[in-house]
């Protein structure tokens, strides 16, 4: 399956048009339209979250490895 994101505006009479999509003529591909912020919002959560790091080059969760000889 082959995935193409686009950004498009809607025009005042409702319609979108997407041009110079990657896929040969006769192809079908399924279509799903939702709202720019829609699919940010949930990226943006966590953005500017981070106070400071702390030890940010140590490892983490080293005791819960398990070495058998």
């Amino acid at each position: 399956m082959s995935v193409h994101i686009a950004e498009a505006t809607v025009d005042p009479l409702g319609r979108l048009v997407l041009d110079h999509l990657p896929f040969r003529p006769g192809d079908k591909v399924e279509v799903i339209v939702r709202t720019h912020e829609a699919r940010t919002s949930q990226a943006a959560d966590l953005r500017g979250s981070v106070l400071r790091y702390e030890g940010p080059f140590e490892p983490v969760a080293s005791n819960d490895w398990d070495i058998q000889p």
